[in-house]
């Protein structure tokens, strides 16, 4: 048996460590080196694939296509110009667009009254007093009128007047102290020109605050109203307007109101793309009216008119038979001043309550505007005030003659 001294022990243990500290350390450089070969083959595979990806080239295999990174999409969202318009007219505007709901009265088989639902449309309010234009056949036989807020409140409001020639209506709420209401400006409905973008924002269906789009499709339509009014100069439309959108506003991308949605043409009742606006032009000069006197002050000729027909014209011996009959006309007014004559030969018409003057003038024009209908009459008086000299052209023992008529109040 051999013997070692103490200092030859310590010496082999220091070789043995050593020896095996070494061969750890090579072992583990070829395990790293195994393992940048096999990462770099397969970056190089994937690569690879995405080049196929790229060029449209089908993936090779499954094991191919596990390694295909998907790109996670940015959180920044850009929009178009369009969208941008849209955005924020709706985000400057939508809140002052109100829901208009209504109540109304009917009667039982006993005569008994009660309320019930009525129609319910939309509104623009237009002055942070709580005024609120509208349509007329909106709130027509309304018992009750309520209105809704962009946050749910609700307002019971009051009529402040009507005007049946343009279908316009202003009421008005009176929030609580605090409250600060959001307002939509009217527009220059003058400058509108065929293709310009016009957004629309009402309750369809009650659904609140709905925008749609669409262009100006035509101007100055001559349309005849739920009220047997016929509006002219109104503005055409190919944003969706529906049940529920009637006395809403069109506005343009500036957010200005530049007409207010007031029926459409469909054989269904829903849009067809034929939606029709009174302008702002006719709106502003109504709403001024209605809030300060209660109506409208228009321009009146002081006759009394019955719509010519074919029976009439043929029971008088008349050569035409179209346009307004002026049965009598006001002693000392500004019509009998200018020359027009009514009739002189009394006769039944409609019911044996009714008289009507034959023998008088038959008005055929009014500034220009042929007038066949007691609709067109009105129409074209709409934009006249009291003061205004129209040119009104009559015709009279199968003569035509123009005559200068000072309108009255």
């Amino acid at each position: 048996m051999k013997l070692y001294t103490k200092g030859q022990v310590v010496r082999r243990i220091c070789y043995g460590a050593l020896a095996a500290f070494t061969l750890t350390a090579v072992v583990f450089f070829n395990l790293g080196k195994n393992s940048a070969k096999k990462t770099n083959s397969s970056q190089g595979e994937q690569n690879a694939v995405e080049q196929r990806l790229v060029l449209n080239e089908p993936v090779s295999s499954v094991s191919d296509a596990d390694e295909i990174i998907i790109p996670v999409a940015s959180n920044s969202v850009t929009y178009s110009q369009d969208e941008n318009e849209n955005i924020y007219v709706y985000k400057n505007f939508n809140e002052a667009v109100v829901n208009i709901n209504t109540k109304v009265i009917e009667y039982s088989w006993m005569w008994d009254a009660y309320q019930t639902d009525g129609g319910s449309g939309s509104g623009s309010i237009i002055d942070q007093r709580g005024y609120i234009l509208t349509n007329v056949h909106v709130i027509s036989g309304a018992s009750k009128i309520y209105v809704s807020l962009y946050d749910g409140s609700q307002y019971e409001a009051s009529v402040i007047g009507e005007d049946l020639d343009s279908d316009l209506a202003v009421i008005k709420i009176d929030p609580p102290a605090g409250v600060t209401l959001k307002t939509i400006p009217f527009g220059d409905s003058t400058k509108l020109v065929v293709g310009q973008k016009v957004i629309a924002i009402g309750n369809p269906f009650g659904m609140e605050r709905t925008m749609t789009t669409g262009i100006v499709s035509g101007l100055g339509r001559p349309i005849q109203n739920s009220n047997n009014r016929i509006i002219r100069n109104m503005i055409q439309t190919d944003a969706a307007i529906n049940p529920g959108n009637s006395g809403g506003p069109l506005l343009d991308t500036t957010g200005k109101m530049i007409g207010i949605n007031t029926m459409i043409m469909s054989s269904s009742g829903s849009s067809s793309g034929v939606g029709f606006a009174v302008p702002s032009e006719i709106a502003v000069r109504v709403v001024s009216d209605l809030i300060k006197y209660g109506k409208v002050q228009r321009g009146v000729i002081d006759i009394s008119i019955v719509q010519l027909t074919s029976r009439i014209a043929q029971y008088a011996g008349l050569d035409i038979s179209t346009g307004m009959l002026v049965s009598e006309v006001e002693a000392g007014s500004n019509a009998e001043k200018a020359g027009l004559k009514g009739g002189t030969k009394a006769v039944y018409y409609g019911s044996r309550n009714s008289i009507l003057y034959l023998g008088g003038d038959i008005i055929t024009k009014i500034d220009g505007i042929a007038i066949t209908s007691l609709a067109e009459y009105y129409s074209a008086l709409e934009s006249k005030k009291p003061g205004d000299v129209v040119s009104v052209v009559v015709h009279r023992n199968k003569k035509d003659v123009t005559l200068k008529i000072t309108l009255s109040e």
